[in-house]
């Protein structure tokens, strides 16, 4: 075969696999995990179909692996995890570490379990985006909950 041709195959070969590799949810949304339904991300999909197109065994793994990670689906849709116990609570006052401990004993009737510094300030606008959040955030150990 000739080299130029040989190149071309492989040159051919390698980036088809990195796309149709590329193309699984959980190495592209790893955040995503733990969805159990939803709209499905119709990019995720392309890209999977794409594998399932080109080389059947990796397409039919990438679909099966996002499906149970739950990545194919966009945000906002349900979680596997419980959600229930997460609550807002709008605070009017200074943060400081009497006004929080107040709080925190108020809403779940013990001493709060982190100190004043451990803790991270967001500006959230959704509550959904609020519970992903926290959800996705306490699952990296950013956040104790």
């Amino acid at each position: 075969m000739d080299i130029t041709k040989r190149r071309l195959l492989i040159g051919g070969s390698t980036a088809v696999l990195a796309t149709a590799l590329s193309g699984c949810g959980t190495l592209l949304y790893p955040e995503r995990k733990g969805q159990t339904g939803g709209r499905i991300d119709p990019s995720v999909a392309i890209l999977d179909g794409l594998g399932l197109l080109l080389f059947l065994i990796p397409g039919l793994i990438a679909f099966a692996v996002d499906f149970s990670n739950g990545t194919i689906y966009l945000p906002g849709g349900r979680r596997a995890e419980n959600q229930d116990d997460l609550s807002e609570v709008k605070v009017t006052a200074a943060l400081t570490k009497p006004e929080v401990d107040r709080i925190w004993t108020e809403n779940y009737g013990h001493a709060a379990p982190f100190e004043l510094a451990e803790l991270q300030r967001r500006r959230l606008s959704d509550k959904t985006v609020t519970l992903d959040s926290v959800a996705s955030l306490a699952r990296n150990d950013f956040a104790r909950i």
